[in-house]
This record gives structure tokens, sequence and C-alpha cells, in this order.
């Protein structure tokens, strides 16, 4: 474990499993479901910023130590950096590789342009230091895949190696377990390039466990996103609390991510942590346990899982809203 993991190890240490993402938050527009009923109408900046510090502050008083923004998420850094101040205690991760192009509209054609090239690299760093300062312990290329030159551009592996913060990636796509893997074999100076791995892994799309449990082995940090997938179980599936808790229930899992875009969406997603994998009755909300209510672990079931590219042309064609 480098010295850059074990202080973030350290930080983390008694804080919540469960962390709080900005992508719901930061922009106006994202593929989410239900955002008509949780946003406000009139989704401007400081209504969004408004949103925003809400969660911060609401995760922040439940033991929430670490917060995930990406360049792409509109404002997310802008907004995440005016909470800060303070908050010494608290582990911050960023992301590089999409711009977000947008301008703030609902009904923008492109959303995000992806490129993992040096020159994306080195303008989008500047952007998040000029927000974030010293205050970024966590910089990951944002969406690596098997075809990205990410994972073959020497120079930039050494210009990431040369920051002193963690350096990690996040995955999509149907093939995120052999992305892992690749990544995870990079090495700068004899060392791994890669500290930390985040990447979606939920009931539905459980594909990447086995190349995350491998990257846990190797001492990485292992963050899990759209554990809901984008909503998907809370609304259609078990519930949120519960696909939470799947995730937090992986032994590989270090942090597992809300994506909460309301204070009351937040306080059920933590409900997950405290979740009695054997006794917890299925229902998030239930007030009593009920002795005859399936567990849990009994809704655990395989058959939740799909294949990986049906998984993913399904969440390809959810509209930004």
């Amino acid at each position: 474990m480098t010295a850059e993991v074990a202080d973030v190890v350290d930080r983390l240490a008694g804080a919540s499993r469960i962390g709080l993402g900005l992508a719901a938050v930061g922009r106006p527009a994202y593929i989410n479901l239900g955002r008509a009923e949780d946003l406000p109408a009139e989704r401007t900046v400081e209504a969004m910023r408004s949103r925003a510090h809400e969660l911060l502050d609401t995760a922040y008083a439940n033991g929430v130590r670490y917060f995930d923004v990406a360049r792409s998420y509109g404002r997310a850094e802008e907004f995440l950096a005016q909470w800060l101040e303070g908050k010494n205690d608290v582990v911050v991760g960023s992301k590089w590789g999409y711009t977000y192009t947008a301008d703030w509209r609902m009904d923008a054609e492109v959303n995000e342009v992806k490129d993992h090239g040096v020159a994306t690299f080195e303008r989008q760093l500047g952007e998040t230091r000029a927000l974030l300062g010293d205050r970024l312990d966590l910089y990951q290329i944002h969406s690596l895949t098997p075809d990205s030159s990410a994972l073959h551009d020497t120079e930039l592996h050494e210009r990431l190696a040369a920051q002193g913060v963690v350096v990690g990636f996040s995955t999509s796509g149907p093939r995120q377990a052999e992305t892992i893997r690749a990544a995870l074999a990079i090495r700068v100076g004899g060392r791994p390039l890669f500290r930390s791995v985040q990447a979606t892994w939920n009931l539905l799309e459980p594909s990447a466990g086995p190349a995350l449990a491998e990257a846990h082995e190797a001492g990485c940090l292992v963050i899990v996103k759209e554990a809901l997938a984008n909503g998907r179980l809370a609304v259609e599936g078990p519930g949120d609390a519960v696909a939470l808790a799947a995730a937090l229930r992986q032994p590989w899992a270090t942090i597992v991510l809300s994506g909460a875009a309301t204070a009351d969406q937040l306080a059920s997603n933590l409900r997950a942590e405290t979740m009695n994998p054997r006794a917890e009755t299925m229902n998030p909300r239930a007030e009593t346990m009920n002795p005859r209510a399936e567990t849990i672990s009994a809704r655990f079931d395989p058959d939740l899982a799909m294949p990986a590219d049906r998984y993913w042309q399904e969440r390809s064609r959810l509209p930004w809203a």
C-alpha cells in the first residue's frame, strides 16, 4: 500500500462506507430515473448549488467522508469546493477525461465529449486544481474502456504518476473486467500506476466482481458506482437500501457511492449500512421486523443479473432529463 493510499484509508477509518457522488446534482440533466420529481422545475445554477450543499451537509452529518465529482459533472467540483471549507477530515475524488459540453442546457444534443489524451489531462487537471487545490486526494481517468488510448500512453502514465495523489480510473461498458485487469498491469518505475478502481457493480450487472476482488487483493481502493443502476433498482427492483446493501456486502468494496438527488433519498440510501443481511426485511421503510419476510440474503437473486451487453445497451438508451 502506497503512502497516499494509506493516508486515504486512515482518513476513512470509522467513517461511513457510503460515499456521495454529485453526478445527479452538478448539472441540470442526467440519465437517472425520476429527476422530474426529484429536482426543482427551474434547475438554475443557484438551485442546483443549494441542493448539492443540502446533500453534502446531510451526508457529512451522517458520517459520510468520501465525496466524488468529475470535470464533466457540470459545476460539481465548484459546488464541492465552496462547501469544503473547514471540512478537513474528508476525502475528495475527481475524474478527468470527459468535457461537459451542454452549457447548462436541458436540451443539449451532446452533453459530454470523451478524450483521454495528454492535452485533455493537462487542461482538466489545471481546472480541477483551480477549484479544489490541494484538497484533491484521488484523481481518476473517467470511463476507461479496453480501447482507450490511456491504457497504452506512456507519456500520460508518467504525468499521472507525478501528481502526488492517488491515481485511479473508473470503468464502464460490458468489458469492465478486461479493462480493470489491463489497467492494473500498468507499471511506472516498476510500481503499479493505479491504486484505485471505480466500477459499476449492481444486482443487474455484477460481471466486474471477480476483477474488483483482484484489485482489492492488489491493495487498491475499490469504489462501487451505479449500485442502483441509475435508479432502476430503486424504482423497479428490490429498493434502494437493499441494492446498496448488496454492494456493501462485497468483501472487496471500500466505498459504495450514493447518487442521491434529495435528502430523503440519501437518508434511505444510508439505511443500507445498518441493515442486518440475515434478518432485515426486504422493505427498506419497514418499521417492524416480520420474521416471515424475505431477508436481504434471500433477495440477492442471481436471476436479477442480466448479460452485460444487454445491461449496457439498455443503459445507453436512458434519456438525459
